[in-house]
């Protein structure tokens, strides 16, 4: 269960509702603090710019494989569900690289960066702090707009291995509804198994207890249905 984010944000020891949903199944949970992630120092932080899709995924595979060699998982069990940033990670984690998981659930999570990109750009303005982050998260800053299809999960709907749960808020304002239609709409397109659940009044934070309690409780049963712990 990769976090959100992703530069600075950082998973810590303590109660997650979402989480906890999925360990009170039996499943073992893993919330890996991959490079970028804060809460350790300056230089790990910035060792994730430039690193959506690439070497923050594969650090969570080697976490992965680390569990699996002290017996905690099997990996040829292994799933991987997000929000926002861990939405992301979910979808390039089964299209972008070849990684095993069996399936893949992503909330809110951005899927064509192209168009994120150029949407975040109308909202705050194209030279603004939000959008020089931007540019330095996904690496768009040093190898140009070429960067943004390179590491969009919407690009490589082809390569997808696993089924895929899309789960959206249609008010969400930091990652919006459509990023998931069009991922929806691409895996369909190459023949994919694609689910997509939208949320009334669901936004990205997930305020509202209704669209938490969705969302908790679909990605479960998605997972039971799936490959259940058993």
């Amino acid at each position: 269960m990769p976090h959100g984010g992703p530069i600075g944000v950082f998973d810590r020891p303590g109660f997650d509702a979402w989480a906890q949903a999925f360990a009170s199944r039996g499943y073992a949970v893993f919330q890996p603090n991959h490079r970028g992630s804060g809460g350790r120092t300056v230089a790990f932080r910035q060792a994730g710019f430039g690193e959506w899709g690439r070497k923050m995924l594969s650090d969570m595979q080697d976490g992965v494989a680390a569990l699996a060699a002290k017996g905690i998982m099997d990996p040829k069990r292994a799933c991987i569900v997000g929000a926002s940033y861990g939405g992301y990670a979910a979808l390039a984690s089964v299209t972008l690289q070849k990684s095993g998981y069996r399936f893949a659930v992503s909330v809110s999570g951005p899927a064509d960066m192209a168009s994120f990109f150029d949407w975040d750009v109308d909202k705050h303005g194209l030279y603004t702090d939000t959008t020089r982050y931007w540019r330095a998260a996904t690496g768009m800053d040093k190898g140009g707009a070429g960067v943004l299809k390179a590491i969009s999960p919407t690009a490589h709907v082809q390569d997808a291995e696993a089924p895929i749960l899309l789960i959206h808020g249609r008010d969400d304002t930091v990652v919006p509804v459509e990023q998931s239609r069009e991922m929806a709409a691409a895996l369909r397109h190459a023949g994919k198994p694609v689910d997509l659940l939208e949320i009334n009044g669901g936004d990205h934070w997930e305020l509202h207890e209704d669209a938490r309690l969705a969302t908790i409780t679909s990605s479960v049963n998605f997972v039971l249905k799936n490959d259940p712990p058993d």
